[in-house]
């Protein structure tokens, strides 16, 4: 029984996990961010596709395990778009966005930074989450790419604003003291990520205002389009993207400065930003996950909340809709 329970059948485009908790989350999202799928051969991912092809063709050899489908699964799904089939570049697959990203995240909070290396790093950050959101696009139904700019533009004109505007209120800050200028400096990032990612949100899906989104019943059907639930998908996105960088951003600044405390690294201050980049590196391989297993991708509403016309449409009272992330 604890076997089964491990290694559940085999189900074709699920997940292994159960989505319904958070521990489920938790393992299924590091599954997704697994680096190990970075070093997948051609010849291994080609064996992983007609494993696939063979289970879903129903030729599948009988000696095949559960474990070995959803190994191959995991591996299709972190190299291969579900919707156009051609391989992820790897610095923009999910697998790739914590070693590809840490050196980000360190540029973004090193201290002392000037005004050039505070737009950089924003800069920066903004361009791979990017090329990250559009190579991870759904690809089902087209988006012009005016309006992936758009977002991309947004997210960066107001991270860089709140960036720099924030920089420039602390240096002027005369009754800040130097180490104080420092600690307060390194927590900048945050507030500027976060807004970026509001912003970016509102740009890339404000359709959504205007033509609504599905809702589904208890048994997976869908019920209608509602704009009302779009709004509300829309808010809870935006607060879970408020949410996301806050472990990556908030705790290395706060470690770090106990760290440095200590009479190892002023002694020996070129250890800073060896330990600096070991700190974040745990951040975000760590609290990242964590941090988006929090939120289910599908919320529930009640029909009151919706269009009459919907809730004329079904006999539930609470129906799903996926809020995306």
């Amino acid at each position: 029984m604890p076997a089964s329970t491990e290694c559940p059948p085999f189900r074709l485009g699920e997940s292994r996990f159960d989505q319904g908790s958070f521990y489920g989350r938790l393992r299924h999202f590091l599954d997704v961010i697994d680096p190990r799928t970075l070093l997948v051969s051609e010849k291994r991912l080609n064996e992983c596709m007609k494993l696939l092809d063979q289970f879903k063709n129903g030729t599948l050899p009988p000696s095949v395990t559960n474990v070995q489908l959803w190994e191959a699964q995991k591996i299709k799904q972190a190299i291969i778009h579900p919707d156009t089939g051609e391989k992820i570049p790897m610095p923009f697959r999910m697998s790739g966005f914590v070693p590809f990203g840490t050196p980000v995240v360190v540029g973004l909070l090193l201290p002392n930074q000037t005004f050039a290396s505070t737009i950089f790093w924003q800069w920066l950050n903004q361009s791979h989450n990017a090329c990250v959101n559009y190579c991870n696009r759904n690809a089902s139904k087209p988006t012009p790419m005016s309006t992936f700019f758009q977002g991309y533009l947004g997210a960066v004109s107001s991270a860089v604003t709140i960036a720099v505007g924030l920089t420039l209120l602390i240096k002027r800050a005369e009754h800040f003291s130097p180490a104080t200028r420092i600690l307060v400096q390194r927590f900048i990032p945050f507030p500027a990520v976060a807004s970026a990612n509001v912003c970016n949100v509102l740009l890339m899906r404000h359709t959504e205002l205007s033509e609504g989104i599905c809702v589904l019943d208890d048994k997976g059907n869908v019920v209608g389009t509602s704009k009302l639930a779009a709004r509300h998908a829309l808010i809870e996105t935006s607060l879970t993207r408020v949410v996301l960088p806050m472990p990556v951003l908030l705790l290395p600044p706060l470690i770090m400065a106990m760290l440095e405390r200590l009479p190892l690294l002023q002694k020996r201050p070129r250890l800073g930003l060896p330990v600096h980049s070991m700190v974040c590196l745990c951040a975000f391989g760590l609290a990242l996950p964590v941090a988006i297993s929090l939120f289910p991708q599908n919320s529930q509403i009640h029909v009151s909340e919706l269009e009459p016309e919907i809730a004329a449409a079904t006999e539930c009272k609470i129906l799903t809709y996926n809020k995306g992330l």
